[in-house]
């Protein structure tokens, strides 16, 4: 099963049309190339339609060469029992976006689950680390592997960066094991849920915030998936509007006021 390679966004502005392409590939702004397909039309008293930006963006070609030759370091340890190819680093993250749940048997899902977890044990294995691996289905079918147990922040690494390491590993090989996707997140001790509603209160602050004082709030450097959050938090809120701004590693949302 090849890679994901590129991905059409949209959003209100350029810059969030690329930012929901990156969440999709789950990588950041330096390993990939963009085109704007469209620009964003805007409403010219109250008449004619509103158009979203649209943009194409894609993997640079070296960066696609890096993760093939990591899928197929990390497949060659599965099957020889070899785990030491896993450092102890934040790695790149996830080039692959699982598609939509697909209607599978039970059989087949059990498959994925299995496929997927042997890969998170051989990464947990390569770090030295003891721990169970619980599996459940998430809110949109999608397969959820919580790593729980004791001394797992190694796991999870700065900004969650080494947690979306493995999940690059694990998608891809089990993509590749089984020749189809479906979604499978991994997850340590819960981390992913309890950052997506920080996430989520940090643009709400930020949103009130840049209303009550007429101007706009910048917000720390972030992840694409990141931005995304902040972006999906508030694209509905009446007062405020969100770009993104920089470029990664220090691309930034910002939250202005809307203006009437």
């Amino acid at each position: 099963m090849a890679m994901l390679r590129e991905s059409i966004g949209e959003g209100p502005t350029v810059e969030e049309a690329i930012d929901a392409a990156l969440a999709e590939l789950g990588v950041q702004q330096d390993a990939v190339e963009f085109e704007v397909l469209e620009e964003p039309a805007r409403k010219i008293l109250g008449l004619g339609a509103e158009r979203a930006a649209r943009v194409r963006v894609w993997l640079k070609e070296e960066f696609v060469k890096q993760i093939e030759s990591a899928e197929q370091m990390a497949s060659e340890a599965l099957e020889d029992g070899d785990v030491s190819i896993v450092e102890h680093q934040e790695a790149t993250p996830d080039p692959i976006a699982p598609e939509g749940p697909a209607t599978l048997t039970d059989e087949e899902l059990d498959s994925v689950a299995d496929a997927a977890g042997d890969t998170v044990n051989v990464i947990l294995e390569s770090f030295g680390i003891e721990a169970e691996v619980e599996e459940y289905e998430g809110d949109e079918g999608e397969i959820i592997l919580d790593v729980v147990g004791s001394d797992l922040a190694v796991l999870i690494g700065r900004h969650g960066r080494t947690l979306d390491s493995i999940q690059v590993l694990t998608s891809a090989i089990t993509n590749k094991r089984l020749g189809f996707r479906h979604p499978v997140i991994i997850d340590v001790e819960g981390y992913r849920n309890r950052r997506k509603a920080k996430l989520e209160e940090i643009g709400f602050r930020a949103a009130a915030r840049a209303s009550r004082q007429g101007s706009a709030v910048k917000l720390r450097p972030m992840s694409a998936l990141e931005r995304r959050v902040i972006h999906m938090a508030l694209r509905n809120d009446p007062n405020v509007q969100t770009a993104s701004e920089g470029d990664d590693p220090y691309r930034a949302v910002v939250v202005s006021p809307r203006k009437r």
